[in-house]
C-alpha cells in the first residue's frame, strides 16, 4: 500500500515537472516573439524612416519622390490591422523606384546620396531577416500550442494565439545587390 502510494506521488511529481517545464517553454517562446516583434518593428520603422527622408532630400525626380514619401508615410501611420499591407506597398513603392541600376547610381551619384543608398539597402535587407526570426518564433509557438497536453491543461493561459507578420518583403534588385557588395 505505501509503495503503490509513493509511486503514485513519483507519478504525479513527474507529471507536474513535465507541465512545469512545458508551460515555461511556452512562456519562453512568447518572450522570444515579443523580442522579435520589437526587432521587426524597428527595422521596418528604419526602413520607412530611411526612405521617406530620401524621398524628401531631392535626389529622386518628383515622381519617384512622391510615390515613395506616400508609401513610406502610409506604413510609419497604419494601423496594426492594415501593417501588413502598408508594409507590402512600400516594398512595391521601393522596387517601382529603384528597379533600375541606374536609379541608384543616380542617388549614389548625389550629394549624401553614398551614405543614402547604403543606409536604405540595409534597411531593405534586414527587414526579410527580421521578418523571418518573428515568423520563425511563431511557428514554433504555434506547434507547441498545438499539442493536446497544452490544450487541455491550459498551459497557454490567456495569451493571444502568436501571429505570423505576412508582407511582400522583396527588395529592389538594385538595391540588394548593393547590400551584397
Amino acid at each position: 500500500m505505501t509503495v503503490t502510494l509513493i509511486w503514485i506521488a513519483v507519478g504525479l511529481f513527474a507529471i507536474g515537472l513535465y507541465l512545469s517545464w512545458t508551460a515555461g517553454r511556452l512562456d519562453r517562446l512568447h518572450a522570444r516573439i515579443d523580442a522579435a516583434r520589437a526587432a521587426l518593428d524597428a527595422q521596418l520603422l528604419r526602413r520607412a524612416s530611411v526612405a521617406q527622408e530620401l524621398a524628401t532630400s531631392g535626389v529622386l525626380d518628383p515622381a519617384a519622390s512622391i510615390v515613395l514619401y506616400e508609401a513610406a508615410h502610409a506604413a510609419r501611420q497604419a494601423e496594426e490591422e492594415q501593417r501588413e499591407v502598408a508594409e507590402s506597398e512600400l516594398s512595391q513603392a521601393l522596387r517601382a523606384v529603384f528597379n533600375e541600376p541606374d536609379q541608384v547610381e543616380e542617388v549614389r551619384g548625389a550629394p549624401g546620396g553614398e551614405e543614402a543608398a547604403e543606409e536604405l539597402a540595409q534597411a531593405v535587407r534586414r527587414v526579410p531577416m527580421a521578418r523571418r526570426f518573428h515568423n520563425d518564433a511563431v511557428r514554433a509557438a504555434r506547434a507547441l500550442r498545438r499539442h493536446r497536453t497544452v490544450r487541455w491543461f491550459r498551459l497557454a493561459g490567456h495569451a493571444p494565439f502568436p501571429l505570423a507578420f505576412e508582407m511582400d518583403d522583396e527588395p529592389p534588385v538594385a538595391l540588394a545587390d548593393r547590400a551584397t557588395n
